[in-house]
């Protein structure tokens, strides 16, 4: 099957589309929060939190790569949480006293980039909140399911994914996952390739955009 991919022009555009698609299928709740993955994530959730009069943060997701092989994701550490991926790290012959150290040290570059978006602001309590969950586009998923994760046991009362662009086989693992209580997806292109496919300018987003997104939410 092939389906004619929807472009955007950049994650302003697709942000404004996802927003219209958000708004649409919700009432009001004010205790409603959009939260930005960073980097690419965020200029996309400011236009959704506009479209929804919500507050924006941003959410930054460290991977825990194995000792000597950094890029293998032991799990991963978000919104002051970690994530592990099953008994992977026993597997890897990791011990709990290596574990500890790796995840003391993503939780530091994590908090470390946090607070430098935030420019001094505190962050936003998720506890009791309706939490958005948004980044630009997905393909396996697996960084927004660690978000997900981390957003429950950080409190959030109910948690929705929403990106402009991913595939329909993981949108429906989402729709699926009791954790997650809403799936938005604006396009869903067949076959999916990449998620920069989905955009004219896909350019990678730097940590000054990052900051000025937030300060202007």
């Amino acid at each position: 099957m092939f389906r004619r991919a929807q472009t955007f022009t950049d994650r302003c555009a697709a942000g404004r589309a996802l927003g219209a698609q958000v708004a649409a299928s919700r009432t009001h709740d004010p205790t409603t929060l959009v939260l930005g993955l960073a980097r690419g994530g965020v200029p996309v959730a400011r236009e959704v939190a506009v479209a929804l009069d919500a507050p924006l943060d941003v959410l930054v997701v460290r991977k825990l790569g194995a000792p000597g092989q950094p890029e293998f994701a032991m799990g991963a550490v978000a919104a002051g949480e970690t994530v592990i991926n099953d008994d992977t790290p026993r597997r890897l012959g990791v011990t709990p006293a290596q574990l500890q150290r790796i995840v003391d040290a993503e939780n530091h570059i994590r908090a470390e980039r946090e607070q430098r978006y935030r420019a001094g602001r505190e962050p936003l309590s998720l506890r009791g909140r309706s939490v958005i969950l948004v980044d630009d586009g997905v393909a396996t998923g697996a960084t927004m399911a660690v978000a997900v994760r981390a957003a429950r046991a950080a409190g959030a009362a109910a948690v929705t994914v929403a990106v402009p662009t991913g595939p329909a086989d993981t949108m429906a693992r989402f729709r699926a996952d009791p954790e997650i209580d809403e799936v938005a997806c604006v396009a869903m292109p067949e076959p999916f390739r990449a998620v920069g496919q989905s955009y004219d300018d896909f350019r990678q987003v730097d940590d000054g955009e990052v900051i000025r997104c937030l300060a202007s939410s």
